[in-house]
């Protein structure tokens, strides 16, 4: 995360940079524990109703001046260590997505099983009052955050933050990736169902991040690269990246008839290549197909590239109401270790393009993976209303939480992602100024930055 460099004593880089991560993984690991631990000895009972503080219900009254369902009066007060915003340091309180519905009983359930993790982050920061914000971010699309908020909507009153949409869950949740978005613009994709295929394609560019590699590709009776540049190629999927392929992808407009088998074997050719030249994430390789399911003979093609071995998952979306060519795009996905969903509006869009998510976590559950990762370093504007309050770079510290009980271990089931914030502030405290010669210089290296020229290491 943090160092210091010195074209005088270049020698003592790797000790002091490996010293400093050191003892922010020693700091973290243990709290990181507590919480999964926590998770997965919470029970699993099944319940229809649960009240629970919704951040964004909280000290909300309605007309008659009574509380509002889920809401009810929730203590806060500025707080200093928070950048002056109202906060609550007794309770941890619940932020969901206007997507999700909030009574759901599976939000219920899983909301309830992490209620014990309230008295966790209370613990901590009675603990380690340098703490920022503790958090859990659940596989369902909740959002629980201590110390306890009221949140702010958009402008229209809608809540859009996705807890899984965010770099430290993908990062945690998931290995990193080399993607090819495939999306069919044929004339049977016209009018919604294009609309809906964009919405999808950006959804899926948003769960991508600085460790991912990504390309789109667009077929008719042709091949496609939404960006020219980048025919034949991966690129990494950082923001600048993934803007650029959203403005592209803006401008597909549908004309003739679909012929999957060549932009099939383009994005297999991709991936191939990629793998054997040691490019890419030199991990996870999938193909995400966007289509009406019109399609001509494919077998061929994944017997040519992907079998037996399937090493690339393919993940098919079905758009539009028909169900006419279902049973292609299913066929797809089941035979080549994928995962079949179908989306008819666009409202259902966020929650079928998180399933390639859950299948991606599964290895890293049977295996007893649970990394700690860190995150980038960034400004935090979204729980921040003001621009001063968000002038805090910060970097994320997260681990996934996993089911381990017996009878769904195999499956993989991914609970969420439990997670901190570190104020780059604090990182910088591991190296003290006098400690930094003249000649030195503060750096954040960043694996996939180049340092600075002038660093010159023995």
């Amino acid at each position: 995360l943090l160092a210091w460099t010195s074209v005088l004593n270049g020698e003592m880089f790797n000790y002091q940079l490996s010293g400093m991560l050191m003892q922010l993984y020693v700091i973290y690991l243990p709290k990181f524990l507590f919480w999964r631990d926590t998770m997965l000895s919470s029970g699993c009972l099944r319940l229809l109703m649960f009240d629970y503080y919704n951040s964004m219900l909280i000290n909300t009254v309605d007309e008659d001046g009574n509380n509002v369902e889920l809401g009810g009066e929730f203590a806060l007060e500025e707080n200093e260590h928070f950048n002056n915003m109202p906060v609550n340091t007794l309770q941890s309180d619940i932020q969901i997505p206007t997507n999700v519905y909030n009574k759901d009983p599976n939000i219920l359930n899983a909301i309830y099983n992490s209620e014990a993790l309230n008295d966790v982050f209370i613990l901590n920061f009675q603990k380690d009052p340098t703490l920022t914000w503790q958090y859990f971010g659940s596989s369902t699309g909740f959002f629980r955050i201590y110390p306890g908020i009221k949140w702010t909507p958009d402008s229209n009153g809608v809540a859009a933050f996705d807890c899984r949409n965010r770099n430290w869950y993908i990062q945690a949740a998931t290995s990193p990736k080399d993607i090819i978005i495939m999306v069919d613009i044929s004339g049977s994709m016209k009018g919604l169902k294009m609309t809906i295929a964009k919405h999808t394609i950006n959804t899926i560019l948003d769960t991508l991040g600085e460790n991912d590699f990504v390309n789109v590709i667009a077929y008719t009776d042709y091949v496609r690269y939404v960006e020219p540049c980048f025919k034949g190629t991966l690129v990494q999927a950082d923001l600048d990246n993934r803007e650029h392929f959203k403005m592209l992808v803006e401008e597909l407009h549908v004309k003739g008839e679909a012929k999957i088998k060549n932009a099939m074997k383009e994005s297999f050719k991709i991936l191939n290549e990629a793998r054997v030249n040691g490019q890419g994430s030199m991990c996870n390789q999938a193909i995400m197909l966007i289509t009406d399911g019109a399609m001509e003979d494919f077998e061929s093609v994944f017997e040519e590239f992907n079998w037996p071995d399937r090493r690339v998952r393919v993940f098919t979306y079905l758009i539009g109401r028909e169900m006419t060519f279902a049973q292609n795009t299913k066929w797809i996905a089941c035979n080549n270790k994928g995962y079949y969903t179908h989306i008819s509006t666009l409202a259902d869009v966020q929650e079928n393009v998180m399933e390639y998510l859950h299948v991606l976590s599964r290895p890293m559950v049977i295996n007893h993976d649970h990394d700690i990762i860190w995150t980038e370093a960034y400004m935090d504007t979204v729980l921040f209303t003001t621009k001063a309050q968000s002038l805090l770079l910060m970097t994320s510290v997260a681990m996934p939480v996993f089911s381990k009980k017996k009878e769904t271990l195999s499956h993989g089931i991914l609970l969420g992602v439990v997670g901190s914030d570190v104020p780059l502030l604090e990182v910088m405290k591991l190296a003290p100024r006098y400690m930094v010669s003249s000649s030195s210089r503060l750096r954040l290296p960043h694996h996939q930055q180049r340092l600075h020229p002038e660093d010159k290491f023995s």
